[in-house]
């Protein structure tokens, strides 16, 4: 028997000094989509290779190791999808405290393997955490 989704769900890896995109059980014909993603990145990827060649090396650039905590599971009426609600976060560089961005994730599973991931997030508490602010709001018309 194939694993659920949930099981595929908690085999992600969540620790961005411990885990990379590529141990997560991808499909080779995975689709990726981010639709909250800011100017100038993709909001989509079809394919394996295509995801981990973008996620590898800017997961590997992240300046704090990424943790995540209060995950809720939403079970559907279809056995191969979840909707998951987590925050991912920890402390940047130089911070005082930690920061928590809340995401969304509808995840469908294939024999086992990620088969669609679609992932919503705050990309304002994102680049903030990251120190990437300055450039999304520039890239948002902000930054004249």
């Amino acid at each position: 028997m194939s694993a659920t989704a949930r099981e595929v769900f908690e085999r992600f890896p969540w620790s961005a000094s411990g885990g990379m995109p590529e141990e997560t059980p991808w499909a080779d014909d995975v689709v990726i989509e981010t639709p909250f993603a800011p100017p100038g990145r993709p909001r989509r990827w079809e394919g394996r290779e295509a995801f981990l060649a973008y996620a590898g090396p800017r997961r590997a650039e992240l300046p704090m190791r990424l943790e995540r905590r209060n995950l809720v599971v939403h079970e559907t009426a279809d056995p191969e999808v979840i909707v998951v609600e987590y925050e991912l976060g920890g402390r940047p560089p130089g911070a005082r405290e930690d920061v928590w961005a809340p995401f969304i994730g509808v995840l469908r599973v294939r024999d086992g393997q990620v088969a669609h991931w679609r992932e919503y997030q705050d990309p304002l508490v994102m680049a903030a955490a990251t120190g990437t602010l300055p450039g999304l709001i520039a890239s948002l018309g902000g930054g004249r």
